[in-house]
């Protein structure tokens, strides 16, 4: 599934992206598409005698998109320059947002080496994997040492509690669900949600999360974890809602690898309602955003079909 509204570049605008970037673009010997992600547009870029390259091009401005997915390539470079030293995360090379070369934001960026682990998967041994989860739990908890001063989305400004923050979130994405016609419960999420929301008050540090650290955004080689990419969906809150795309579909408590890395212990039934919330709140955005991005097919149809499984799963726990 990918974004109907990406853009993609022809040769001459790639070299002049380059050379604006401060490279010179007789050193870059080819650039391939990478077709992985689906928002964004992303090229590797090989250069002779120095390290690979990474340009990310955002959809055009004007393209339909839920209510956080405003200046996301912004935020993805806030959260690299955030996360350096404390998380391995690609280095900012150039952010160019004035819309001028390319009708979008581009972020140039070092590409780290390795696989990410959802190309991994097959090809890893349990105890390898066990191994990887656990240094992963070490690299995420390194990025939760990094702290807001607010919390929710950077690119929509921040709020002054976790509760505020994170009911506009909810708000947003079922006030998208309206305006592109997809059919929710809106009346029973937004009740469920505030009739939890005292939980919400538990939370006093804005942790940076990355919330989209599904396997394919996490890079490993040589047996240990190497790089978190695409953080476009960063925000600050609460850093139990990171668990959600890393058990995507499943419990983080049956993780114990991962939590062994992370240093979380047993989970409190706040902690767990709290996971239910976050649960729905990453279900209801996977549900609203296919529209204006133009999924179509039986993959999607599939994918949406179990998505509302899930999230009536986490309704009723709530």
């Amino acid at each position: 599934m990918h974004n109907e509204h990406r853009l993609e570049l022809d040769d001459d605008t790639m070299r002049r992206v380059l050379s604006e970037a401060g490279v010179d673009p007789v050193t870059a010997t080819g650039w391939v598409e990478l077709t992985e992600g689906t928002y964004n547009t992303a090229y590797r870029i090989r250069r002779a005698g120095g390290p690979g390259l990474v340009l990310k091009v955002a959809p055009h401005p004007d393209a339909p998109g839920l209510t956080h997915e405003r200046d996301l390539m912004r935020t993805e470079t806030a959260f690299y320059r955030a996360a350096g030293g404390h998380a391995p995360v690609p280095e900012v090379v150039h952010a160019d947002f004035s819309r001028t070369t390319v009708p979008a934001d581009l972020l140039l960026m070092t590409e780290i080496q390795g696989d990410t682990l959802a190309a991994r998967g097959a090809t890893t041994t349990p105890e390898e994997a066990a191994a990887l989860r656990t240094g992963l739990g070490r690299v995420v908890a390194g990025l939760h040492e990094v702290t807001g001063t607010g919390y929710g989305y950077p690119q929509l400004g921040l709020a002054r509690t976790w509760r505020e923050a994170f009911l506009s979130m909810v708000d947003g994405v079922l006030a998208d669900a309206a305006r592109f016609a997809v059919a929710l419960p809106v009346d029973d999420v937004a009740g469920r949600m505030r009739s939890h929301a005292a939980l919400l008050d538990e939370v006093s540090r804005p942790v940076l999360v990355h919330f989209d650290l599904w396997d394919g955004n996490v890079l490993v080689h040589d047996g240990r974890v190497t790089g978190l990419i695409d953080g476009e969906r960063a925000f600050w809150g609460d850093p139990l809602t990171e668990f959600v795309s890393l058990a995507l579909f499943g419990d983080i408590e049956r993780d114990r690898a991962f939590l062994s890395g992370y240093g979380a212990g047993p989970f409190t039934r706040s902690a767990r309602l709290r996971l239910a919330m976050y649960r729905s709140y990453l279900y209801l955005v996977m549900l609203v955003e296919g529209t204006p991005r133009g999924y179509s097919g039986p993959g999607h149809q599939q994918q949406a079909e179990l998505v509302r499984e899930h999230l009536c799963a986490e309704l009723a726990a709530l």
